[in-house]
């Protein structure tokens, strides 16, 4: 396809991005590989990040027919911290600057599993992957840079515990751990912004809807109606409402509108829905003081 959905059309319309730098995680399929699609076609530097180095060439060949700047890719698994690192220090030797970060990849609803370092696999690849990676990218954001974090409305389902991250002293539920990890977006958003925002670089929390992608490959059909339960807020054994779900596309256009758009210029800290700046959002998830600690425990784990 050598065309963008008219859903993003309508949000890049007027943005112009050429002589800038992006930089997409999780850019192989879905909304990752959409979000680069639509940067590229208004002239922006594209570096797709995934961790297949397969469909990353797939990937690329699907964004270089848009594109009018050089395209590359940079293989980095967020759930190895080892892999991070080496793919930061690949970026930060190809790049001068990076003027939009989307950390885009993620994983959702998984049994327990655990990453390359032992962490509980949500909370590992979702934040403390995108952690590890952005800190370590910091020298290359400059005024006028912008971090996108893929979030959800999904946060709902679970505060971040500090004392037990990698769900070692409870029952694990993938539900609250998802929920948890997504938390965990919003709330690095705003120790970020609070960090950063005074030399320029200013970050963004993005629920993107329910979107259909292979988010969902973990997921059988009984975690489906837990999930549309949830979503309802339907009692267990009461029949929940039937979901819709947007396309790759269509889920992508509020990172791109996030990405691009003139109304957030100085603005940052903030969550966002609908290609909007949304107060639909938990109270645990935007707590400074929760916030500054998940930052400094993050710190910890990421250097252990």
């Amino acid at each position: 396809m050598t065309t963008l959905d008219p859903a993003l059309t309508e949000v890049v319309r007027g943005a112009d991005l050429a002589g800038r730098t992006v930089v997409v995680t999780g850019a192989t399929t879905g909304m990752g590989l959409e979000t680069a699609r639509a940067l590229a076609a208004i002239g922006a530097r594209t570096v797709l990040v995934g961790r297949d180095p397969q469909r990353l060439a797939a990937a690329r060949e699907r964004v270089t027919p848009l594109a009018s700047a050089p395209v590359s890719a940079v293989e980095l698994d967020l759930a190895d911290l080892r892999s991070v690192t080496e793919g930061a220090d690949t970026l930060a030797d190809q790049l001068e600057r990076i003027d939009v970060l989307v950390n885009n990849a993620g994983v959702m609803f998984t049994p327990l599993q655990r990453t390359a370092q032992g962490h509980e696999l949500q909370f590992g690849t979702n934040h403390l992957g995108h952690f590890a990676l952005t800190t370590a990218l910091r020298p290359l954001l400059g005024a006028g840079s912008r971090v996108v974090n893929l979030s959800s409305a999904g946060h709902r389902l679970g505060a971040v515990d500090l004392a037990d991250v990698d769900w070692e002293r409870r029952p694990y539920d993938k539900f609250e751990a998802y929920g948890a990890a997504k938390t965990a977006n919003i709330l690095f958003t705003v120790e970020a912004d609070r960090r950063w925002s005074a030399d320029g670089v200013r970050s963004f929390a993005v629920h993107p809807g329910t979107v259909a992608t292979d988010l969902a490959r973990y997921m059988d059909k009984a975690d489906f109606r837990e999930m549309a339960r949830l979503a309802g807020g339907t009692t267990p054994g009461e029949k929940p409402k039937r979901m819709s779900f947007a396309t790759p596309a269509e889920g992508a256009t509020t990172a791109v509108w996030a990405a691009v758009s003139p109304e957030l210029e100085g603005r940052g800290g903030l969550y966002l829905a609908d290609r909007g700046i949304s107060d639909d959002v938990e109270p645990w998830a935007t707590d400074p003081t929760v916030a500054a600690a998940l930052w400094e425990l993050s710190e910890q784990l990421v250097s252990s």
